[in-house]
């Protein structure tokens, strides 16, 4: 099944948005009034309690202890203020379909990320930059006999058009996903293509979480199967895995957080997503966890897609893999400084795995990466090109067999 082009809009979709704005124009004057009056009554409210202030006399205006016991006073004495920031969201997400920096609205309560959106002013040049360091670590494992497998997550609004509304990311973006396989693949990295098993797997069950940035349980199982299949022959297999789910609860997306709707208007947020853990364990020794063998093959480095157990992407890895994962994924890094520090560590010089599993997001590649700025990175990698040359700590770089160390600044 062909994803549906992220360019094409919805039927209908230019009549509706007429038919909004014209409502908006007719109504506008009555509105303007409303919040007018509204923010009138809400200010004398709140200058009448700043009025009942009694400061202590032992608190002091220099020291901030002032300002403090007013603050203090206004949160306890003027509880609207909490109206005041739930109304203005609500006027924001109802009347606009907006919400907060951060997230982009869809429809039938679908919610999406903006890093999905965005493009910063250096963009094309952080593309390559990053798609040169992807090509560098993998020349780097290979020196060493590792063998790299690159799976790329692709956007949810990119598995999920359907959703989008009114809004679409921008063309560069539009093109990410194709030309970073290309890229990676022109590089000799391999790479496992995850946009057709997601976007063919939701027909069976969701595969990202409606209201969340990251994919469901179910995704991550879809994923871990098309990476163990393109990792056959790189490991060997053998070892018995079973996993089960651990209850089911309702989900508050990480996205709820951009709709400040909570409490006052709380019933116009999208309803929660149902999510369903599993847990996976070794079926040979029954009661070690995922991750304790001590001399694993795979090694799995990547984002919080990776990190975050209640997806279970490194249990369903060893699952379909047949063979222990230790899991290097960091939650909040992005996908390159875990894979950096991963190849500093003492782990990786004294027991390189067999395999390494880099799990990337597509939709990190256009933005900047804050974390990179604690590493010294290849020369020609901050220029889009693939060096030669190691990252170092200081002016030296730090030999390990004919593999020079990626390492952190002091």
């Amino acid at each position: 099944m062909q994803p549906t082009p992220l360019d094409v809009a919805p039927p209908g979709l230019a009549a509706r948005a007429e038919a909004a704005r014209a409502w908006w124009r007719r109504e506008r004057p009555l509105n303007a009034m409303l919040f007018v009056s509204l923010v009138a009554i809400l200010g004398g409210i709140a200058l009448a309690r700043a009025l009942d202030f009694r400061p202590a006399q032992h608190q002091g205006l220099w020291r901030g202890g002032l300002a403090h016991a007013f603050e203090a006073h206004y949160d306890q004495a003027f509880p609207l203020k909490q109206l005041g920031v739930n109304l203005w969201a609500a006027i924001d997400y109802q009347l606009f379909g907006e919400g907060l920096p951060g997230v982009v609205v869809g429809k039938d309560g679908w919610l999406y990320t903006d890093e999905e959106f965005k493009l910063d002013n250096d963009s094309p040049a952080l593309v390559d930059r990053h798609l040169a360091l992807v090509g560098w670590v993998g020349r780097a494992l290979t020196q060493r006999h590792v063998a790299l497998l690159v799976a790329v997550v692709p956007a949810k609004a990119r598995v999920y058009p359907e959703h989008l509304g009114r809004r679409r990311p921008p063309e560069l973006r539009q093109a990410l996903y194709a030309r970073a396989l290309d890229a990676l693949q022109a590089e000799g990295v391999a790479t496992v293509a995850l946009l057709e098993p997601l976007s063919a797997g939701k027909r069976e069950q969701p595969t990202f979480l409606r209201t969340d940035t990251h994919w469901t349980p179910y995704g991550a199982r879809v994923a871990a199967q098309a990476v163990a299949m393109r990792a056959r022959g790189l490991v060997e297999g053998g070892r018995a895995f079973h996993s089960q789910p651990d209850g089911s609860r309702t989900y508050r997306g990480d996205l709820f957080n951009f709709l400040p709707l909570d409490p006052w208007f709380a019933s116009l947020l999208p309803p929660p997503d149902r999510l369903t853990p599993w847990r996976t364990m070794d079926s040979d020794h029954a009661g070690s966890l995922l991750g304790d063998a001590p001399a694993a093959q795979v090694a799995l480095v990547g984002t919080s897609y990776s990190a975050e157990a209640q997806w279970n992407f490194a249990g369903a890895l060893e699952q379909a893999m047949h063979a222990d994962v230790l899991n290097y994924a960091k939650d909040g890094e992005g996908p390159f400084a875990p894979m950096l520090a991963y190849l500093d560590s003492d782990d990786f010089r004294t027991s390189p795995p067999k395999l390494v599993v880099w799990e990337v997001p597509e939709r990190y590649l256009p933005l900047p990466q804050a974390a990179l700025a604690a590493y010294h990175l290849p020369p020609g990698v901050s220029t889009g090109r693939v060096a030669t040359s190691a990252a170092v700590r200081g002016p030296q770089a730090r030999e390990g067999g004919s593999f020079s160390h990626v390492t952190s600044q002091p």
